[in-house]
């Protein structure tokens, strides 16, 4: 046994290096079955982060489907999702940079079946009978107005466009029969963002595929519908969180909507993207579904005539992108020791067939630190969430009585989750001898309908209280530094890190990516889809604009007392660079150490593996020279102001 060698934390050497992540790494998503052929997209950073489309043959041939330059993404309420169909080896596709419908033919190139202009297409499906696809269509051109959202059809051979569905201002999740005689979808207005309330709704459908008479099937403005599908046998089934969760129901001859297995967990994500798939049917009476309790996902089986839920044993804590075609299974899965990956489960053997990992990089356990959940305490007698992860590496040690720096994450959305998934991201500071805390704050999804409306009016107050008290929990139990504290976050949870650093004393040092300093510039300037989630989670606007300048950041640059770095992509529109700018100037002029990394082409999120690896290194480099030690990696210098 080789002796561990004593180092200061953070001065660590890692095999886990930006370049190992960035050159290995892709996202997966999306994954489908059409017939025995499989596929998913892979996200490739060293593609400038272009979607392809990939196929897997029965005799286990794997092909990229969609050439260069295509890149299978759609731009619909600008997070996208469910940008691609397969029938029958017929492919169909949103391309990225014009944002029109294609189709191709297996070993064809891709052709145009949208004209050019500025409508935008997700969530497609086939409808057989009229020779179409159905789907989700945001239209961009009226001039400046709020774009326009329907329920549309594209004729395959023609392209010709006719609007299904109207009048409100969200849709998703177009869904015909077996039969093709009815149209189930969902729909939802302003300012109710779709975990807060949808409704779901069944249209006849005419012989000349018009809609007859439509119904409203469930929901309201506050109940959550999500993920409408037929069973083979004609039953529309869903998730509602009606009795405070998502669980799955069922749409009855009767009219009544019936819940198949009520249960305090999530059988549903938060609809940010078009075609989540949290289950699939095996047969009429068998679901394969997949629920979180407690932030971990399982797999289980759920019979629909005896109503009986059972586990199925897998490794995976975190499950999504359920499909099933005879006896097999395909789902997106990781764990907190496996990197995400591409797998099928083959229900009559038991074997488990995994398809393609996001990262072939292999880390030796050594190096690997295993989060723990940590339920504390936080404001007003409540119990909040976080994961932990303390510093590990095989080869090193601290020197006795030092104790680690800590980086808190606070998660984005703000309507998201933190996830126990393996994420070498994590583990680049880790191994490096950081401990991390990624938080559950109030707000997040997981933990039931009443845990996610803890941030109603109260965003910048009980996110932020739950990230501090988090990292003081630690600090009270001697397990971290308490004058090494860090917080980072992208989008909403950089304007929670910003408004810790801003309106708290507890942290020394802040990394933002693209996060929001200025609440009413955000009011002022941002897309469709989140133009009027601001309401529910701090107040209307301009009405109580008091509030909105009360929680906004750069309002209060003179409470600032600590570094921070900034990163942004100067091509977001969700959250424009002006923000980061505003703060940057802000904070330059009072003096204190401040960095700005700015990256073209990029828009909400970091694509590009060259970005990726920037940010990830600027990152750290930043806090060696805020916290004062020495990284074992030579890295790039960022230019850091007023230090």
């Amino acid at each position: 046994m080789i002796a561990q060698m004593i180092a200061p934390f953070g001065s660590w050497k890692s095999p886990i290096t930006s370049d190992v992540i960035v050159a290995g790494s892709i996202s997966i998503g999306g994954i489908m079955f059409d017939a025995e052929d499989i596929y998913w997209l892979e996200g490739r950073p060293t593609e400038g982060g272009r979607n392809v489309l990939v196929k897997r043959s029965p005799d286990g041939t794997m092909s990229d489907i969609t050439p260069q330059p295509f890149n299978v993404r759609s731009r619909v309420h600008e997070y996208g999702g469910g940008s691609f169909l397969v029938v029958a080896g017929i492919v169909y596709f949103v391309n990225f940079s014009d944002q029109r419908l294609y189709q191709q033919l297996p070993d064809q190139t891709p052709q145009p079946l949208t004209p050019e202009g500025n409508r935008r297409y997700a969530d497609l499906i086939l409808d057989k009978k009229q020779n179409r696809l159905i789907c989700v269509s945001e239209d961009h051109s009226n001039n400046g107005e709020e774009p326009e959202n329907t329920i549309v059809s594209v004729d395959i051979k023609t392209g010709q466009i006719e609007i299904l569905v109207k009048g409100h201002d969200f849709y998703s999740s177009p869904r015909l029969s077996p039969d093709g005689t009815q149209l189930a979808w969902i729909s939802w207005d302003h300012p109710n963002m779709p975990w807060d309330g949808t409704k779901l709704w069944l249209g006849h459908m005419e012989e000349d595929g018009s809609l007859g008479k439509i119904i409203s099937v469930a929901g309201n403005t506050d109940e959550s519908i999500s993920e409408p599908k037929w069973s083979p046998d004609g039953k529309l089934y869903f998730s509602s969180d009606r009795m405070g969760w998502w669980n799955l129901c069922f749409y009855s001859k009767k009219g009544v909507i019936i819940s198949l297995f009520p249960l305090n967990a999530e059988f549903a994500y938060p609809h940010w993207v078009f075609g989540l798939s949290t289950y699939t049917f095996t047969s009429a009476n068998q679901i394969i579904c997949t629920f979180s309790q407690d932030g971990r996902w399982v797999l289980a089986s759920l019979d629909v005539q005896k109503r009986q839920l059972s586990i199925l044993d897998t490794p995976y804590s975190n499950i999504a992108s359920l499909d099933a075609y005879n006896g097999q299974i395909v789902l997106i899965g990781g764990s907190p020791t496996e990197a995400t990956a591409a797998i099928c489960l083959n229900m009559k053997t038991g074997e488990t067939l995994t398809l393609k990992r996001s990262t072939d990089l292999k880390v030796d356990p050594g190096y690997l630190s295993i989060p723990q959940l940590i339920p504390f305490p936080t404001e007003n007698g409540l119990t909040a969430y976080a994961w932990y992860y303390a510093p590990q590496n095989k080869d090193y040690i601290a020197p006795e009585g030092e104790l680690p720096p800590l980086l808190v994450k606070s998660h984005g959305g703000p309507t998201a989750a933190a996830s126990s998934n393996l994420s070498l991201r994590v583990q680049y500071w880790t191994s490096r001898g950081f401990a991390y805390l990624d938080v559950n704050y109030g707000g997040s999804t997981g933990f039931g309908r009443d845990y996610r409306q803890r941030l109603e009016g109260q965003w910048g107050i009980v996110d932020v209280d739950d990230c501090v008290n988090v990292a003081k929990y630690l600090v009270e139990q001697e397990i971290v530094d308490g004058d090494r504290l860090a917080i980072s976050g992208g989008s909403a949870g950089g304007y929670t890190t910003l408004a810790a650093l801003t309106f708290r004393d507890t942290f020394k040092a802040g990394a933002s990516y693209y996060g929001v300093g200025d609440l009413e510039a955000l009011a002022k300037d941002t897309h469709k889809f989140e133009s009027r989630y601001l309401e529910r989670l701090i107040g209307k606007y301009p009405e109580e604009k008091e509030i909105y300048q009360a929680r906004s950041p750069i309002n209060f640059t003179e409470q600032l007392a600590c570094p921070v770095i900034f990163f942004q992509g100067l091509e977001d529109k969700v959250v424009p660079c002006n923000q980061a700018e505003m703060m940057v100037e802000a904070i330059k002029e009072k003096g204190l150490p401040v960095a700005y990394v700015a990256f073209e082409g990029e828009q909400h999120g970091f694509r590009r593996a060259e970005n990726i690896k920037h940010a990830l290194d600027g990152e750290f480099y930043f806090y060696s020279r805020i916290f004062g030690f020495e990284p074992a990696e030579n890295l790039q210098p960022i230019n850091i102001m007023n230090l």
